[in-house]
């Protein structure tokens, strides 16, 4: 299948070389060529248009709300010709509302959209070992489901469109709050002649070590001894935005999010002495390490 991604960034890019790596012909587009330019075996196109001129299905990761709108319904947009009969699956983290919004206009020119969020970061994006939240009626997720198979090892279909999204939100809130919770834990245990690795290695081992410790906890070590932790796969400035799209859901729904409330300042001030671009887990290492103020 000829199969288009619009928003290539690393989830972007690694979604397009597992497509390409199992069989399919794809095409790319992004903001900034050279990213789209740099995935090996895709065809680079100009604009979103484009994409979709070639494309039977258009997968879309953008940034925010405001990114789709513009991607999609752009003069040179996804959604700028005749789309009858495409198939559009859409994995942004946005609010749900912004989903529901775009499936209808999607519908409203003859064509099939799919919500899926995922859960993953690029290593199993690249593997197809993401965990798939999709809403869609179940006729077009069944259109998307072969597809989405190759990318993820679990796919959920939580329901219509704008239930992926809230169920994304519903993986997410306790990650965030988690890097959070372990800077705390180890500012506690900063005295302790214990070296971090062996730590981190004792904290994966216990009901206070998530699955993504396994994964990320030797960076986090490596940044409590002062070095680097390793390529960025999902940054401050992306928890930033989640949580701050939690709210907005929680608000419309008249829901309180106290803990979430706070772990966005946490994360804020953080940014403000770290870098919006820095790995997630960074939050962790700066309350480690903070003297109260």
């Amino acid at each position: 299948m000829r199969i288009g991604v619009a928003g290539i960034g690393k989830m972007g890019a690694a979604i397009a070389a597992r497509l390409i790596e199992v069989g399919h012909e794809v095409a790319v587009w992004n903001r900034t060529p050279d990213k789209a330019r740099a995935v090996a075996g895709a065809t680079a196109v100009g604009t979103p248009a484009q994409l979709t001129q070639s494309c039977e299905a258009i997968i879309s990761i953008l940034t925010d709300s405001a990114a789709l709108e513009a991607v999609y319904k752009g003069p040179q947009g996804l959604l700028s010709g005749d789309v009858a009969g495409k198939l559009f699956i859409e994995m942004s983290t946005v609010v749900p509302a912004a989903e529901v919004a775009l499936a209808a206009t999607v519908r409203g020119k003859g064509a099939t959209f799919v919500e899926c969020p995922v859960g993953g970061s690029t290593g199993p994006a690249r593997q197809g070992k993401l965990i798939g939240l999709m809403g869609a009626d179940a006729a077009d997720a069944d259109r998307a489901r072969p597809i989405l198979e190759q990318l993820c090892r679990r796919l959920e279909h939580a329901g219509p469109v704008g239930s992926g999204a809230v169920l994304k939100f519903t993986v997410n809130l306790p990650l965030m709050v988690y890097w959070q919770a372990l800077g705390e834990a180890l500012a506690l245990a900063r005295s302790l002649p214990v070296d971090p690795a062996r730590l981190m290695d004792l904290l994966s081992e216990t009901s206070g070590g998530p699955n993504v410790l396994k994964v990320r906890g030797s960076g986090v070590a490596a940044m409590l001894k002062g070095g680097d932790a390793g390529p960025v796969t999902f940054n401050i400035d992306g928890g930033i935005k989640d949580m701050q799209s939690m709210l907005a859901e929680a608000n419309t729904r008249g829901i309180d999010l106290p803990l979430v409330e706070r772990t966005l300042a946490c994360y804020e001030e953080t940014k403000q002495h770290r870098s919006g671009g820095a790995e997630v887990s960074t939050v962790s290492v700066y309350w480690a390490d903070r003297k109260k103020l």
